[in-house]
């Protein structure tokens, strides 16, 4: 039987995520929007970080058999958009941990998930984890020609050069790196170097205390780039020469896979993002349609033209809601529902602009005002498309290279393969 009713576990879920972003997010921009520098914003957020360990948010992003909640994909949803409602910032940056996890839950060996996850379940500090992938020339094309950050094998570990650009949470509190790094590299070493671009790639882990056994310079900081949205979020620039790192968590062959199996999960949660955007937009509308006569004679919600534009809204997010569900709970129990997941990226931040768009024609010259925070919901969800793989460099082009295989099904994803 088909059915959207929660679960207790999954209404647990949701009402935990409520009362914490209720307790602590609902406020949070008044601890960094008046900071001026992104690394000044993002410090500010660790107390409402660490608040988060204790509750066990970063808990839930383990699995229950290394001490963790075990949340899984629909769960998280839930816990997405009651975070992302909130505050997109301090939720980004709790997201992105488990992201940063993932490489190692996907592809690392039992040694290494007993020794490095224990630290993200205590639920003491604030533990950080990054996916360390894009770089400052983009990685669209890496499959192509290869990613530009190397990695070459050395009696002591691996040998790392190259920059990165975007990955949250990489630089850490204090720009010595997070507690876990999952870097990203092309293997220069032989035989692989022969394999084509992704047949080279392989993922390096780098922990704080490699980053302090290195020389000070061979792991650099180079800026904290300014965004206009997500503002107290880190995606620092930063710098590997000739890193040491001891272990690597993907080969080269699996590196790949591992990637591309991690941003499929998140592809899914990017889809609750953004209905938490277009939830906060619609209910911020509604409430000045209803109360506000525009100097007219009655509430403008009685007039047809903004009523109309709030019904897009609603049927926008409550059909990016239905997407992000069905392709969390059909993730991982049907191979097809990869394609599921790029298409509630896709179709769920590209309506989350036009959300707020159409919310702000509802409202008309006021949402203008940077008062009516309308600006700030902007800047926040035209985030959406082009990070996370970019709909149209990335996303679109995995959703091309379904469409084109051998024996596509374009029923599979739904109700399974037949063969």
């Amino acid at each position: 039987m088909i059915d959207f009713t929660l679960s207790d576990k999954q209404t647990t879920v949701r009402e935990h995520a409520c009362s914490f972003a209720a307790k602590h997010l609902a406020t949070a921009h008044t601890l960094y929007e008046n900071l001026p520098t992104s690394q000044a914003r993002f410090s500010a957020i660790r107390s409402l970080y660490e608040e988060a360990a204790k509750v066990g948010l970063i808990q839930a992003q383990v699995p229950a058999e290394y001490n963790g909640l075990g949340y899984d994909l629909l769960d998280m949803a839930l816990l997405t958009e009651e975070l992302y409602a909130a505050d997109v910032s301090v939720a980004l940056t709790i997201l992105a941990t488990g992201l940063g996890l993932s490489p190692l839950l996907i592809g690392g060996t039992e040694a290494q998930k007993r020794r490095y996850l224990s630290l993200f379940t205590d639920k003491k500090g604030a533990p950080l984890a990054s996916l360390v992938h894009s770089e400052p020339g983009g990685t669209a094309n890496y499959g192509t020609t290869g990613l530009k950050t190397t990695a070459r094998k050395v009696e002591n570990g691996w040998v790392i050069n190259g920059e990165k650009l975007w990955a949250t949470n990489c630089a850490g509190w204090d720009d010595r790196g997070a507690d876990i790094q999952c870097v990203t590299c092309r293997c220069e070493a032989a035989p692989y170097a022969m394999a084509d671009a992704k047949g080279q790639t392989m993922i390096v882990l780098v922990t704080r205390e490699d980053v302090a056994a290195n020389s000070s310079d061979a792991y650099a900081v180079l800026s904290h780039p300014e965004t206009i949205g997500h503002r107290a979020v880190s995606g620092p620039h930063i710098r590997f020469r000739n890193f040491v790192a001891k272990e690597a968590i993907a080969m080269p062959g699996a590196g790949a896979e591992v990637i591309e199996a991690a941003f499929t999960a998140s592809a899914a949660l990017v889809g609750a993002m953004a209905v938490a955007l277009m939830r906060r937009c619609f209910e911020k509308t509604l409430q000045f349609a209803k109360s506000d006569t525009r100097n007219g004679s009655e509430p403008i919600i009685n007039k047809q033209s903004v009523a109309d534009l709030l019904m897009k809204m609603k049927m926008r997010c409550e059909a990016g809601r239905a997407l992000t569900w069905k392709a969390c709970s059909s993730l991982g129990r049907l191979p097809e529902a990869v394609e599921t997941a790029h298409l509630a990226k896709i179709f769920c931040s590209e309506n989350a602009v036009q959300c707020v768009i159409d919310g702000m024609n509802a409202v008309g010259i006021h949402a203008y005002q940077a008062k009516a925070q309308y600006g700030v919901l902007l800047n926040d969800v035209v985030c959406l498309p082009i990070f996370d793989g970019g709909n149209v460099g990335v996303r679109r082009r995995q959703i091309e290279a379904v469409f084109k295989s051998a024996g596509y099904d374009p029923l599979a994803s739904t109700f399974g393969s037949k063969l």
